[in-house]
């Protein structure tokens, strides 16, 4: 039996060698059990759920997932190490949900997402589209289950509140909330409006709000964001910012946008902006892109022909919905092929990786994505004790973009996993960025191998100021005779427009599920992408590539 002390010293034990790793010697020695973890020891959100997982295993206790949100010292983290259950016991098998019944159509005619949205509504209003994970797949987990026609009409009723609030055809909303119901009414709600929806990366501990926010007026004032939706604290101090941004001119929580009935704005066409997608900022200052209804479409209906898409697939997805990859490749790509999408918190996924394997056995996932270091958590984090009964043999294709790829994670990550039931050739590297909707190289489904890329600077505008790198050859690594194949980009009248405020080259990255970085130097208004023709440059909507001649 340890006694108090021991328990204290052992934790910040835990805390100095993480400040060190992360930081410095210097700053993690003179930590106390009062030490703040933002303000004394530099650790993000990030690095305090680190050290959740950190102290889970050292002290052989479960902490309560809203843990992250509240505690703001050594001290807080003790006292919630106390209250925890201990992790002892193995996890339970979790109940499995049957496959969803195939619908015989999918809504090729339609011309934007909110008649895709409306198609599904009409067409079976009890399919269920959302499965929302709260706690993983554990006997304390829940689930909030949307079906499509629950959906339109929620996002009808925010619809009404914010064109009571004057909202025009083409204003843009700014959505700062975390996964959840009303992200996802919120967001359909703003098109239904006539709005355009800008997702804005939300805070994940109270105690960071002042700060964030401060971070985030810098892209309110580039999108010329004329409304705000947050949640309740953030609205309180979210007030404060539109002294500095003049566009704002209201900041709302999701229990206000109801009490008008159900309504929708003006008609919105194939060729009007559907989305205002900010870049990572992981190769430079997040800009904004201008996304149509039509690049949208575009780029889902290609990325479903690629991977062989059918309505009887799952998506899993704890990829966060302020970037494009969890926004367009899980949510928006399934909303519109009628897949269930079981989602859950990127936080949930961080503090216990485990969660994401669970949630594809429990739902039988056949499709999910994550970065190469997910994979690498996932290796790193999870002992085979966690994995007792476990099946993957479900998943047909798990995507790994959104950052460099490495063929070690790959490999692995396949052999790890393989006594679960992954198959090697669910592997899927993929290429994307925000600038083209979200992707733009995948392997075709049936042709995945193990693949080595090889990446120029190949120039997507004619004056040849945006050149983000771009694959131009794949290599088969798993046949006899290793072969090179060309990627062939298909051509496509998929457009792209790209807000640049400094007209500055624009990031080659995909969206990072990380939280991105500080966005203080983005100015200006967003503007169009052209060449020096004044044109817009056209782009192909996807590419694929197969292991044959």
């Amino acid at each position: 039996m340890t006694t108090s002390g021991q328990d204290e010293d052992l934790l910040l034990a835990v805390v100095r060698d993480l400040v060190a790793e992360r930081r410095t010697v210097d700053r993690a020695a003179p930590a106390t059990l009062d030490s703040e973890f933002g303000h004394d020891l530099g650790l993000d959100s990030l690095g305090v759920t680190e050290l959740l997982a950190r102290t889970e295993d050292a002290f052989g206790v479960s902490l309560d997932r809203g843990v992250l949100a509240t505690v703001e010292t050594p001290r807080d983290l003790m006292t919630a190490v106390r209250r925890a259950p201990s992790r002892s016991r193995l996890p339970s098998i979790p109940v499995r949900h049957p496959a969803p019944p195939p619908i015989a159509r999918t809504p090729d005619a339609t011309a934007t997402l909110t008649e895709a949205l409306s198609w599904h509504a009409r067409t079976h209003p009890d399919r269920v589209h959302l499965r929302i994970l709260s706690g993983g797949t554990e006997d304390e987990g829940t689930q909030d289950e949307v079906c499509y026609g629950e959906l339109q009409s929620a996002a009808a009723t925010v619809s009404a509140a914010l064109l009571a609030r004057d909202l025009r055809p083409g204003d843009r909303a700014a959505i700062m909330l975390p996964t959840g119901r009303d992200y996802f009414t919120t967001f359909l709600g703003v098109l239904l409006a006539g709005g355009v929806p800008v997702p804005v990366y939300p805070p994940a501990r109270p105690s960071q709000l002042a700060e964030h926010l401060r971070r985030q007026v810098h892209i309110l004032g580039n999108a010329q964001a004329r409304m705000l939706v947050t949640d309740p604290e953030a609205a309180r101090l979210a007030r404060l910012v539109r002294g500095q941004v003049e566009s704002v001119r209201h900041v709302l929580t999701p229990n206000e946008l109801t009490g008008y009935g159900e309504a929708a704005g003006a008609v919105r066409g194939a060729d009007d902006i559907a989305l205002l997608q900010y870049t990572s900022g992981s190769t430079g200052d997040p800009k904004g892109v201008t996304l149509t209804h039509a690049n949208l479409l575009s780029n889902i209906r290609a990325m479903g022909t690629a991977t062989g898409v059918s309505t009887s697939d799952v998506f899993v997805s704890w990829l966060p919905l302020y970037h494009d990859m969890g926004l367009i490749g899980a949510w928006l790509s399934s909303l519109y092929f009628g897949v269930p999408l079981a989602v859950m918190s990127p936080l949930e996924f961080l503090a216990r990786p485990a969660r994401w394997l669970w949630a594809i056995d429990a739902h039988l996932g056949t499709l999910s994505a994550a970065p190469n270091f997910a994979f690498e958590l996932c290796m790193r984090k999870i002992t085979d004790a966690e994995l007792g009964g476990l099946d993957l043999s479900s998943l047909r294709m798990v995507f790994n973009g959104a950052e460099p790829v490495s063929a070690d994670t790959v490999t692995r990550f396949a052999e790890r996993f393989a006594a679960y039931g992954l198959r090697r050739q669910a592997q899927a590297p993929v290429y994307g960025l925000a600038e083209a909707c979200v992707g733009l190289t995948l392997p075709r489904w049936g042709a995945v191998r193990s693949w080595t890329v090889s990446t120029a600077s190949v120039s997507c505008a004619p004056d040849g100021r945006y050149g983000p790198p771009m694959p131009t050859w794949i290599r088969s690594d798993s046949s006899a005779a290793a072969r090179r194949f060309p990627i062939i980009r298909s051509a496509s009248s998929t457009r792209r427009e790209m807000c640049s405020a400094t007209g500055a080259r624009a990031g080659s990255s995909s969206a990072d599920p990380r939280p991105p970085r500080d966005t203080s130097a983005t100015r200006g208004p967003p503007r169009r992408c052209c060449g020096t023709d004044g044109s817009t440059p056209a782009i192909s909507a996807i590419s694929t590539v197969e292991n044959s001649t």
